[in-house]
């Protein structure tokens, strides 16, 4: 089974959220995402300055087999991108839950997170998938 950190918060397209004392949300792929994917050749992410929505694409996720939408489970002003996928994007395979992480935001309402699946309920939508 896919590695499913307790401290973070999902949404049903595979992605994590990890939100800051300071109010500020880094996002990513979970390890089940970077898994079913396979090799990752190619992270795109919005630009800093951009507001993300809670549940709309906000970048892609290629690998040498598929193509992926990536999808915010919030909204903010994305504050900061990961540049260092530009050029390694196989961390995302590496470390999805650490250095893969894609970009951070400073969340427009923390009320958001309420709906979000904890890892409990997170695991069961990926075993319901598998």
């Amino acid at each position: 089974m896919s590695e499913i950190p307790v401290d973070l918060k999902y949404i049903e397209t595979h992605q994590w959220v990890r939100v800051s004392d300071d109010g500020t949300a880094t996002v990513g792929i979970t390890d089940f995402a970077q898994e079913q994917l396979g090799d990752v050749v190619y992270i795109g992410v919005p630009d800093v300055g951009v507001t993300v929505n809670g549940g709309e694409e906000a970048g892609v996720a290629e690998s040498v087999k598929s193509a992926s939408d990536v999808f915010s489970p919030v909204t903010g002003e994305v504050i900061a991108v990961n540049e260092r996928l530009e050029d390694e994007p196989e961390i995302v395979n590496e470390d999805p839950y650490g250095d893969g992480w894609m970009f951070r935001v400073r969340l427009a309402d923390a009320g958001e997170l309420d709906g979000l699946m904890d890892a409990a309920a997170y695991g069961e939508h990926v075993a319901a998938e598998e």
